[in-house]
């Protein structure tokens, strides 16, 4: 993947700073904009609050103890092609030492490493999916975090939800993120003190830790426990930002005492409302990775921070009066050219 650093030039990173809404929206979450698929969600009965809708619905879907390979593409050059098609058909990673290419929602990775799927202190749900890779940095913090949340939290480990695939890049369902190996998914559920089944981690659902009316953490789900997991999660240097549902940040904001930087990492995002989502900065040794700027000082437990995410607006939205079109798939063209070497190259060594 040398070569492709050599290909691919230097790209000026034009993000603006992420603690808009709009953008951090638009990375994380598979809805871009909620508006788009709220007329088909109201016609077939399955309007709810935003916060309840697709993203964790779809972190909470059920798999299979028998996936099907994808069946082969009949034109996988056609330029009009979804690159999710592509690299949702890579079950191994790219050969090669591990480089990030590109931004957490449009990108890739070669030599991602997988988090084994039982260890000490974790294990991997919806093995269906396949999932569990990342850069090592992400799978050696989520080693850590995961032994803290013991030590600290006194769960018994952590349960790991997606990650990325095994090149990275846009996913078949359930995100826009998770493209660059820097991503990953925890659930808000501690581990059991046993070995999961792995029909149990297919089949079991995490726990949702929202009140009903949106506004609050729900009392009989959220423990002290729950905030020393993410604060351990956020005081690792190499995390650059937590996403979790504006009613676990309104909880955090209230029950943090003593140190409180780390929750300026700490960002409301739609969904969430069962696990927490870790992003890792840009890693050494890929210098095509795109990081976002760092979280300023501010922790973002003002009235003004919350007072859009538990407005009426998010909370209970209108249909527009006209449907938006579906935003069309990212194609291979719109990624950064080395991906296009990660998808050829030969599959690593297992």
């Amino acid at each position: 993947m040398q070569q492709a650093a050599a290909v691919m030039p230097a790209r000026r990173n034009h993000h603006q700073p992420l603690w808009s809404r709009r953008r951090e929206n638009a990375i994380e979450s598979p809805l871009m904009n909620i508006r788009a698929i709220l007329p088909l969600l109201l016609f077939f009965g399955l309007a709810a609050p935003i916060g309840a809708l697709v993203p964790s619905a779809v972190a909470q879907d059920k798999g299979t103890l028998h996936p099907k390979p994808l069946p082969p593409l009949a034109n996988p050059d056609d330029p009009a092609l979804a690159a999710k098609q592509l690299f949702g058909r890579k079950t191994l990673p790219a050969a090669g030492a591990p480089y990030v290419i590109g931004f957490y929602a449009r990108g890739c990775i070669a030599g991602a490493e997988a988090l084994p799927v039982t260890g000490p202190t974790w294990q991997v749900m919806r093995l269906s999916r396949n999932r569990n890779w990342a850069h090592p940095a992400m799978v050696a913090l989520l080693e850590r975090v995961s032994a803290k949340a013991r030590r600290d939290a006194g769960w018994p480990g952590l349960l790991i939800g997606d990650m990325a695939q095994p090149r990275g890049g846009p996913m078949l369902t359930g995100h826009a993120s998770h493209q660059i190996g820097l991503d990953a998914d925890v659930w808000l559920t501690p581990m059991p003190n046993r070995l999961l089944s792995r029909n149990e981690r297919e089949e079991m659902s995490a726990v949702m830790m929202v009140r009903r009316d949106r506004l609050d953490i729900d009392p009989r789900a959220w423990t002290p426990s729950h905030l020393g997991v993410i604060r351990a999660a956020a005081r690792e240097p190499s995390v650059e930002r937590i996403f979790v549902n504006a009613a676990i940040k309104k909880a955090l904001c209230r029950e943090a005492k003593g140190d409180r930087s780390w929750l300026s990492k700490v960002r409301p995002m739609y969904g969430h409302d069962y696990h927490f989502h870790i992003r890792i900065k840009c890693p050494p040794g890929s210098p095509q990775c795109e990081s976002q700027p760092p979280p300023g000082p501010a922790e973002g437990c003002g009235a003004q921070d919350l007072a859009y995410w538990f407005s009426d607006a998010v909370l209970h939205p209108k249909p527009p009066k006209t449907p938006p079109k579906p935003k069309p798939p990212i194609t291979l063209s719109q990624l950064p050219t080395a991906c296009r070497q990660v998808l050829a190259a030969p599959d690593a060594r297992q």
